[in-house]
């Protein structure tokens, strides 16, 4: 594999280069022979593996996504389609000259089960997520050792782009579950020898458990959900703690309003933290990977900053699947370049980004890799309100996110959809619950809450609705769900 520090400075030009040959290489020795969907995929698109030899040439493949991993009545156990599955016949028929004759001379000097424990580390399931929030039931992702030393190299990228050290001290308040964004902290502490308290978020140790660990630890870096990161902070400054020691806040596993980096920074300038930056993050399940931002002065977005190597990314629109010009808004397709065990291959994220990829230079660090735009959009935000009896409107709820994330009065919010009167025949009612920190305020709350929302989404919400801080922090299940419910569709189901 190209080492990072010379990949993160290579020329367009040669990232290109080296993508295509690792494209070719994956495919025609990895995936076509051990993937038993993705061969026939590529079979019934009538498709030979040597006709893959440029990231071009990806578009001949049909696009794969979400409902191919679902269980069927049928195939109740559809995602075994996806792990990698050699066997010796396989094995004998892709592999060329070069890789085959180190594992006869292994076989030859050190015995049959010598080999047979070098093809289990490279392939052999050994730990397994699950994808959350995202499809009508959990899909089990499964690493081979192979890929979980993938999560150690982009475990320690992640720690290099965002210009942090194996110094410091993190307190890793990811939910303990088996999804991706509590074992990429967990194995980007191992790969730089970071020390990592891990306290597995608010159902665990509670906030109140989670505050006392982090100031014990005297944490430097604090990483985990954007809104339990908030919280916390919150109820940190409330008790006047003294949290002078952060000097990063890495955010995950949701999109980060504009507003709430600069929340994040007063709360801990209140608690002593000098010049604290706070990063945005992106990864899902099926990739088993997280990209991350750069550190700038004034915390602005640039982009998740991707590796080359190990990943393709496209832009494609997301009705008809065309990939689209450079630049352009549209739907993240993801193919791995060095995934083993559970794979995926040109598969459809259902997150739309606004801006595409960018491949010129980052201004803010001058890396040379592509950088997906920190504007994303999970396609399960997007809903279709019947506000007229008529006529629908696609609304992106995550907008919604960004307008009441950017307005410093409010504390903690919750998006509501109901019919009107409970009626299943009615229009649908958008309902916006509040808590500010200013009682007083909620009526010029309200209004520009009103005002804002018509602006940017060309909708008001029905109703904006004030809740106390602790009824609010229940009804969102800020410390006992896995992630808050920001948005809660209490629509009939048809």
């Amino acid at each position: 594999m190209t080492s990072w520090r010379e990949l993160q400075r290579m020329p367009r030009t040669e990232q290109r280069r080296l993508q295509d040959r690792l494209l070719q290489r994956y495919v025609r020795e990895y995936l076509y022979p051990f993937s038993s969907f993705y061969k026939e995929q590529f079979d019934r698109a009538g498709v030979r593996p040597e006709q893959i030899r440029t990231i071009d040439d990806l578009r001949r493949l049909p696009l794969s996504g979400k409902r191919d991993l679902l269980p069927t009545e049928a195939d109740p156990q559809r995602f075994k389609r996806f792990i990698l599955q050699p066997d010796p016949q396989s094995l004998k028929q892709a592999w060329p000259l070069s890789r085959k004759l180190p594992l006869l001379l292994q076989k030859w000097t050190k015995g049959v089960a010598s080999v047979r424990e070098k093809l289990r580390n490279e392939f052999y399931p050994c730990f397994m997520t699950f994808t959350t929030g995202r499809s009508a039931e959990p899909v089990p992702f499964f690493y081979s050792p192979k890929d979980i030393q993938n999560l150690h190299t982009t475990g320690a990228r992640l720690v290099d782009v965002m210009g942090l050290h194996s110094e410091l001290r993190i307190a890793n308040v990811f939910p303990y579950a088996p999804h991706l964004a509590f074992w990429q902290v967990f194995f980007a502490g191992q790969a730089t020898g970071m020390m990592a308290l891990s306290t597995g978020g608010g159902k665990v140790m509670g906030s109140t458990g989670d505050l006392r660990a982090i100031a014990r630890l005297r944490a430097e870096a604090l990483i985990g959900v954007p809104g339990y990161i908030y919280h916390l902070l919150r109820k940190a400054a409330a008790e006047h703690l003294d949290l002078s020691s952060i000097q990063s806040v890495v955010l995950g596993a949701e999109r980060v309003p504009p507003g709430l980096k600069q929340k994040i920074r007063d709360l801990l300038g209140s608690m002593g933290a000098r010049e604290v930056r706070v990063f945005g993050t992106y990864g899902f399940t099926e990739a088993r990977m997280a990209f991350a931002e750069c550190p700038t002065q004034d915390n602005s977005y640039t982009g998740y900053h991707l590796y080359p190597d190990m990943a393709i990314f496209e832009v494609v629109d997301p009705k008809t699947g065309e990939v689209v010009p450079e630049g352009c808004d549209g739907e993240l397709v993801f193919t791995p370049l060095q995934a083993r065990a559970s794979t995926v291959f040109r598969y459809r994220t259902g997150d739309l980004v606004r801006g595409g990829i960018q491949y010129d230079p980052c201004p803010h660090c001058g890396r040379t890799v592509p950088r997906i735009s920190s504007d994303l959009t999970r396609e399960s935000s997007l809903k279709d309100l019947q506000l007229l009896k008529v006529k629908g409107t696609l609304v992106n709820l995550e907008d919604c996110a960004v307008v009441l994330g950017g307005i410093a009065e409010v504390e903690e919010w919750q998006i509501e959809l109901r019919k009107k009167d409970d009626d299943p025949l009615e229009v649908d009612e958008m309902i916006v619950h509040l808590t500010v920190r200013d009682e007083a305020m909620r009526e010029v709350i309200a209004k520009q809450v009103r005002e804002q929302f018509k602006g940017r989404l060309e909708i008001a919400p029905n109703r904006v609705e004030f809740l106390g801080l602790d009824a609010m922090l229940r009804k969102i299940g800020m410390e006992t769900e896995m992630k808050e419910k920001r948005f809660v569709d209490a629509r009939p189901k048809s």
